[in-house]
């Protein structure tokens, strides 16, 4: 059984003239990756005033670019009753406060019991941008991060939202607990971010072929050999906050791929320090704020999320601790 079919159209403006389509694509709507792009553009789908181009075409202001495919059939969502914070809703958008430990959407070996799921049990349409296994998805968090995502009802809302986080007018503050006693109270991590040279199941910073990414921090509180940042990302590069920071040399908390967070742990003298942090079962990390502009009312949307209970735990029995220090 034939999937959907999907179209999304686009006009080239004078700033994107002479650009590849497969780059101007992945660009303008980063839900078709620079590969899915050039597969569509292969199979004949993307077409330029009426012809299909290749993926060096170069695009020319004016240009009316039209990308149309059909869905393959794939595994069949199941809606689920899995209880999910809905900040904010209406016809176009969804803001929902992910738990730790939620997977955002169904993978191979691994559809059920994810964001996507409890979604659809609450709501029966979404965008379908995305594919079939992210239906609404413009972006995402790790697993184990937890915090605010915004979600798109209908393709339009997408597509725009899409472009927001393209363009980086997206506001996203997170707030992370690293280890390390940050002098200073701020500043600024500009440090490309690609593929580990060997690992390439990790991102790094000394990568080949790295992309620019950008990462604003400041320090909200200390805790000793401990501190709590807010850090406002100006790019969306995977592991972005925590490959950078832990290239800093202030690791997030609770990091098992990046930073070697139980080894610092461990290395802790202080017996009750130890114990406090090791209660932290997956990276202290946060996604605290969010501000965008509405797709469809272009108002300016402010959420902001409270530290969920293991952190906040963590960082009072911190708290606490530097007390009794005093």
């Amino acid at each position: 059984m034939p999937g959907d079919t999907k179209l999304i159209e686009f006009l080239v403006e004078n700033d994107d003239e002479g650009e590849r389509i497969d780059v101007f694509l992945s660009r303008k709507a980063p839900v078709l990756t620079r590969s899915r792009a050039r597969k569509l553009l292969d199979e004949d789908c993307v077409r330029v005033r009426g012809k299909a181009v290749k993926p060096s075409f170069r695009v020319q202001e004016g240009d009316r670019i039209v990308v149309e495919w059909r869905e393959p059939a794939a595994y069949l969502l199941e809606p689920e009753d899995i209880p999910v914070a809905i900040v904010y809703e209406d016809d176009a958008l969804i803001v929902v406060d992910k738990p730790p430990g939620m997977v955002v959407h169904p993978a191979a070996g691994n559809y059920r019991g994810t964001l996507v799921n409890a979604l659809l049990f609450h709501a029966k349409n979404f965008s379908g941008i995305g594919g079939i296994l992210r239906p609404g998805i413009v972006h995402r968090l790790d697993r184990n991060t937890s915090g605010l995502m915004v979600v798109a009802k209908s393709d339009e809302a997408h597509v725009a939202l899409a472009r927001q986080f393209s363009d980086r007018t997206v506001k996203k503050i997170y707030r992370v607990l690293v280890h390390g006693n940050v002098r200073e109270d701020s500043g600024i991590i500009d440090m490309a971010i690609g593929r580990h040279p060997s690992d390439r199941k990790k991102m790094s910073t000394k990568s080949r072929r790295g992309r620019p990414a950008l990462s604003r921090w400041e320090v909200t509180e200390r805790f000793g050999p401990v501190s709590l940042l807010d850090v406002r990302i100006e790019t969306g590069r995977t592991h972005q906050i925590r490959v950078h920071l832990s290239a800093a040399g202030y690791p997030v908390v609770g990091d098992s791929v990046y930073g070697s967070s139980k080894r610092r742990i461990e290395a802790l003298r202080d017996m009750t320090l130890r114990r406090i942090l090791s209660a932290m079962k997956r990276q202290a990390l946060h996604a605290a704020g969010l501000e965008f502009t509405h797709p469809v009312t272009e108002r300016l949307l402010s959420f902001s999320s409270p530290l969920p209970p293991d952190m906040a735990s963590v960082c009072e029995t911190l708290r606490e601790h530097a007390a009794r220090d005093l």
